[in-house]
Order: structure tokens, then C-alpha cells, then sequence
């Protein structure tokens, strides 16, 4: 059974940072692919950054160069570090995972979902 559950939302002034946590009781063993999307009011859902099982082979698709996307393997926990805030990143942030030894991307089909976090920028 995988779980996941995001933590460290919450509300940061524009240009400000936060960091999200997801924790992952499931995906401990194999290849698979983790990654963040976000849904902004009233928007679709968007991906953000992902990252293969090693933590090796990672991509932002959003806010490069502000946002960033690791995870701790020993924690079995993936982190966004998100720098410079801007009004517009105000979303709802979801974790997925998905197993995966290929592409690992906004392009595939994520069976796992977190509860999400929400991240207001004002």
C-alpha cells in the first residue's frame, strides 16, 4: 500500500521560501519515478519537477531556477525547495509516484497521489 503525505505548506510573502516534504511509506525498493504538480485556483493541475529513483536524474518543469527538486533516499522522503516566491506559485502542491526505469516526467500517468499542501504567496 503506498502513502503519501506532504507536509510543509503554509503561507510565505512574495519573494520569500518554503520547503515541501512527501513522504513515501510505499515506494522503497525498484525503479520509479516522484515527482510535484501543483493546482493553482481555478487552473488546471500543472507539473513542477521530478526525479528518478536514485535522485540522480531530476527536472524542473516550472519555475526553473527558483524551485528545486531532491529527495532522501535513507528518509524515503522527496523535498521541494521552492525560493523566490511569487504571487502566481499560490497553489495546491501534490506529490505522486509512479513505478517507472524510462521517462520520468509530467507526461506519465501517476496512479499514486498525496493528499496535497497548500502554498499561498501574497
Amino acid at each position: 500500500h503506498v502513502q503519501l503525505v506532504e507536509s510543509g505548506g503554509g503561507s510565505a510573502q512574495t519573494g520569500g521560501s518554503l520547503r515541501l516534504s512527501c513522504a513515501d511509506s510505499g515506494y522503497t525498493y525498484g525503479t520509479y519515478c516522484m515527482g510535484w504538480f501543483r493546482q493553482p485556483p481555478g487552473k488546471e493541475r500543472e507539473g513542477v519537477g521530478f526525479i528518478d529513483f536514485s535522485g540522480s536524474q531530476s527536472s524542473i518543469e516550472l519555475a526553473k531556477g527558483r524551485f528545486t527538486i531532491s529527495k532522501d533516499n535513507a528518509k524515503n522522503t522527496l523535498y521541494l525547495q521552492m525560493d523566490r516566491l511569487k504571487p502566481e506559485d499560490t497553489a495546491m502542491y501534490y506529490c505522486a509516484v509512479v513505478r517507472s526505469d524510462g521517462y520520468c516526467g509530467s507526461l506519465r500517468t501517476f496512479p499514486n497521489w498525496g493528499q496535497g499542501t497548500q502554498v499561498t504567496v501574497s
